[in-house]
């Protein structure tokens, strides 16, 4: 779907922030960037950005794409950078990590926190799906190498084997920033196992409407809030879009009322002041 749509959509929902989404969907220039955004009432939180932090002859290679990234997203206003540990610049297929790569790991962080600290960005490591951070054995050899920050995606956790209501449990005082994500965990079993495609996965369905999948949203939600969790929550439901852009009205846009609706019925805390956004 065109970027004007969808930010229009957003708008019209009442939200009023937005991750920056895939390179390039939106400007690459940073003020055409906090144009747009300005245009539809948001607020930019930063984004996904896929690095090779494992391999030492890629490290150039990722300090320059961190910069780079950095420099956009905090020109346009955001202060999440949400990594992603690839295993190569194309997505090639995961690979499991000896000890030694992941001491690299954690030193290849540590430098892209200090680059974030000149942007004034907080870094949050994303696990998921066909990355190096994908398991719960990843996430625990990670948690106990770096002191990185996380973010929470509840349910790429819940594919890799980490229940998502333990990993509040061991690391809240590392989460720096929340992805609602509900799964279908029959539809991803699949995935996971390596016989199918994200997108193979993402065009049947894996990833639902909050409430309608395995991962118990209200209970996290609920969590996060009596602990005192203060930062972004970002409703993020992959789609795809296979028999042309949908009519006014439909589409995703319907998905993500369903969503909101459901996080507005989650008896959070009396003294949460929650805020929900995509």
């Amino acid at each position: 779907m065109q970027p004007r749509r969808v930010l229009g959509e957003m708008q019209q929902l009442g939200l009023t922030a937005t991750e920056l989404g895939s390179d390039g969907y939106l400007p690459t220039d940073p003020a055409e960037l906090k144009d747009l955004c300005a245009e539809f009432g948001l607020e930019m939180i930063g984004g996904f950005v896929p690095l090779v932090l494992h391999e030492a002859a890629e490290l150039d290679a990722t300090i320059e794409a961190a910069r780079r990234t950095a420099e956009l997203m905090s020109a346009a206003g955001a202060t999440v950078f949400v990594t992603s540990a690839v295993t190569d610049w194309d997505w090639g297929p995961r690979t499991a990590l000896t000890s030694d790569d992941w001491n690299f790991t954690a030193k290849t962080l540590s430098i892209v926190d200090d680059i974030l600290g000149e942007f004034g960005m907080t870094q949050a490591i994303h696990p998921h799906l066909r990355t190096v951070v994908e398991t719960r054995a990843d996430i625990e050899a990670l948690l106990d190498v770096s002191d990185v920050g996380w973010t929470f995606d509840m349910g790429h956790m819940q594919i890799g084997g980490m229940d998502p209501l333990e990993f509040i449990d061991i690391a809240f005082d590392r989460i720096r920033h929340v992805h609602l994500k509900d799964v279908v965990m029959d539809l991803a079993g699949p995935v996971f196992a390596g016989d199918q495609s994200i997108m193979d996965g993402v065009q049947a369905g894996m990833f639902c409407n909050l409430g309608r999948g395995a991962v118990p949203i209200g209970a996290i939600v609920t969590e996060l809030e009596a602990r005192g969790y203060d930062q972004w929550y970002v409703l993020e439901q992959d789609a795809a879009i296979t028999a042309g852009e949908p009519a006014v009205g439909a589409g995703p846009l319907l998905d993500v009322l369903a969503s909101i609706e459901f996080l507005k019925g989650i008896e959070a805390p009396a003294s949460a002041d929650e805020e929900i956004y995509t």
